[in-house]
């Protein structure tokens, strides 16, 4: 059986379908169906069994659980403006800590989502490495902070060659997502993706809305390294598939775009609309990454060749899909 943590949520249903889409069909999917209109997102995907993440986790403690293959550990609070520091380093620290010492007392693979906010503002590059890292927000930190915990913890994943001479009991993988856009996000409101909420202004009112200029940027110029759900489950299975590669990587395309870029692309797709500009958000100001361009050295020195889509490619695919399920 496979275990996919967050399995209702974006990127966790998109691997429970890209599983379906390889003929597994043992799948527990783990979430917390509060926000019950989620199911949509698993709709008449196959799985096994379904296990609240509360429930998961008194099973994992308590050993009750049958044999697992690998787990994919997607769940987490992504909430980037979250300041509930107890829910935050519950959820997304010690929920992940259990279930990474869980999975290396039983030899299982571990493939977990961190992710690209830990970079901060970027000036420092966007290499995995520690100088680079300045997390700006409890989102960032808690996801930095596990990150650590990995890297002191399993030695195959620290730094070192001392440390890297051990071996871990099984694979650990971390993928640190830059800014991923497609389909299964509209339940994340606020923090879907540009793309999707370019697509609904376009739809409603004719027009999307931008940020003016920020940190030595024009209107709309801010870049980002924008990749599909797609390549983010291509990588993960990849992984699935190299058991003997462990690590912390980068999960983008290492190439950025801009706001202006993903704009153009839905407003290609409609054939029609406007860029508006509106002002930058005082709340947002030393707190918003303006330019992230994911460093792939690690990521293709592991041995990943696969190709990534551009802005133009990835934005036409996820509308497309979008027009499919509305009838547009």
């Amino acid at each position: 059986m496979i275990v996919v943590t967050g399995a209702a949520g974006f990127i966790g249903s998109n691997l429970v379908h890209a599983l379906n889409a390889r003929g597994e069909r043992e799948i527990l999917a783990v979430d917390d169906l509060a926000d019950g209109t989620k199911f949509l997102n698993l709709g008449t995907a196959a799985i096994a069994d379904y296990q609240d993440k509360d429930e998961f986790l008194a099973r994992v403690e308590s050993g009750k659980l049958p044999k697992v293959e690998a787990v994919f550990h997607q769940g987490a609070c992504s909430t980037t403006t979250e300041w509930n520091g107890r829910l935050m380093m519950e959820v997304n620290y010690r929920y992940s800590k259990t279930l990474l010492h869980w999975c290396q007392r039983r030899g299982i693979p571990f493939l977990y989502a961190s992710s690209a906010s830990v970079y901060g503002d970027g000036k420092r590059g966007f290499r995995e490495e520690r100088a680079c890292e300045r997390p700006l927000n409890l989102y960032a930190w808690s996801k930095w902070l596990f990150d650590e915990y990995v890297r002191r913890v399993v030695p195959t994943t620290a730094r070192g060659k001392t440390a890297a001479r051990r071996r871990a009991s099984a694979q650990v993988v971390g993928l640190r997502y830059f800014n991923v856009y497609g389909p299964r996000e509209a339940h994340k409101g606020g923090m879907a993706s540009t793309a999707f909420h370019f697509h609904q202004q376009i739809a409603r009112e004719g027009h999307c809305r931008l940020f003016e200029g920020s940190d030595g940027y024009g209107p709309g110029e801010q870049r980002r390294d924008f990749i599909h759900v797609d390549d983010v489950c291509a990588v993960n299975l990849w992984f699935l598939d190299h058991p003997q590669v462990s690590g912390i990587y980068n999960c983008g395309t290492g190439r950025a775009q801009t706001f202006n870029d993903v704009a153009r692309a839905v407003i290609a797709w409609h054939g029609r609309g406007e860029i508006r500009y509106i002002p930058f958000p005082e709340n947002l100001k030393g707190r918003y990454q303006s330019f992230t361009e994911a460093d792939l050295t690690r990521l293709r020195a592991a041995g990943y060749r696969g190709r990534f889509l551009a802005v133009e490619q990835g934005v036409k695919r996820y509308l497309d899909w979008l027009g499919m399920q509305t009838g547009a």
